[in-house]
């Protein structure tokens, strides 16, 4: 029943912006977490070659999924020029063994990583999904968006576009 009520709320926060949590211009905070490989990814290793999305998920949510379906697809345009999509599940122990069969079902081929204890979606104050950090390849905080409703993957991509100039 939470998590009806919570995919619910999350419908209605459609395009909320949360500036007060995290700036724009503020450097993105630090972390490292797993990838579905075993290894470990670190934000500090991507920054520098161009835009990274964080996009942060689960995956019983499902707006989450339709937004992670027009990440992909922005990913494979723009990955070539430098743009990264670190997708963060915040699955817990319970649906964490769900996640890495979903994305290879799902056909996503950007990086996944696992955030068991929601550590780095509490310093990113990601406190509904989906939520998106977009980051400059300085390493500073563009934008920061609550929620999903078609369409706003088209306004993203002009974002990451401009960034990538």
């Amino acid at each position: 029943m939470k998590k009806i009520f919570f995919c619910i709320l999350i419908l209605f926060s459609v395009s909320s912006y949360s500036q007060d949590e995290l700036s724009k211009g503020k450097a993105a905070p630090y972390f490292k977490l797993e990838n579905l490989d075993g290894g470990f990814t670190e934000l500090s290793k991507v920054i520098g070659k161009g835009p990274v999305l964080l996009s942060f998920w689960a995956t019983w949510c499902k707006p989450c999924m339709e937004e992670m379906t027009e990440l992909n697809k922005i990913y494979e345009e723009l990955k070539e020029k430098g743009f990264t999509l670190l997708a963060i599940s915040t699955d817990n122990e319970k649906t964490i063994a769900k996640v890495k069969p979903l994305v290879k079902s799902k056909g996503f081929n950007f990086t996944v990583l696992l955030d068991k204890n929601s550590d780095v979606a509490r310093k990113y104050y990601a406190q509904q999904i989906p939520y998106s950090v977009l980051i400059d390849a300085d390493g500073k905080i563009v934008e920061v968006h609550m929620g999903y409703m078609k369409g706003d993957e088209k306004k993203l991509r002009e974002k990451i576009l401009a960034l990538l100039k």
